[in-house]
């Protein structure tokens, strides 16, 4: 019986194959020896980022900003508009799911800084409160 090492999707797996005949063989796969192998991959280069739809207003407001990178969805508020703490703001795609970012306060939406469609970045901001 030959052992073997593969790897499949980052994953490493040992498998034995034993000679049946002359011309066949099998495989199976031994999960008891199956192992991960972890390895660091070098940092990757940062994306730059795109400049926003709309600059945010100077102001004291709070900045709702993007939590990963992805597209937006759809936007559930308009300027001017007032929210409560835990409303949905704007829904974000990202990884095929769609993501509700809320509000983190109750306050009035002072300006949105993205529109629907649009690709947003990790930190972009996307509402501001005051």
């Amino acid at each position: 019986m030959d052992k073997y090492r593969i790897r499949l999707d980052g994953e490493v797996y040992e498998i034995e194959v034993e000679k049946l005949g002359s011309e066949e063989s099998a495989a199976t796969t031994s999960t008891a020896t199956a192992t991960k192998e972890v390895k660091k991959e070098a940092p990757k280069k940062p994306v730059e980022k795109k400049e926003p739809v709309k600059k945010a207003a100077p102001s004291d407001g709070e900045e709702v900003v993007a939590p990963m990178p992805g597209s937006i969805f759809d936007i559930k508020v308009s300027e001017g508009e007032s929210v409560k703490e835990g409303q949905v703001l704007v829904v974000l795609e990202a990884m095929k799911m769609e993501n509700e970012i809320v509000a983190p306060r109750d306050g009035i939406v002072s300006s949105i800084n993205t529109s629907k469609g649009a690709q947003v970045e990790v930190e972009e901001v996307l509402v501001t409160l005051d």
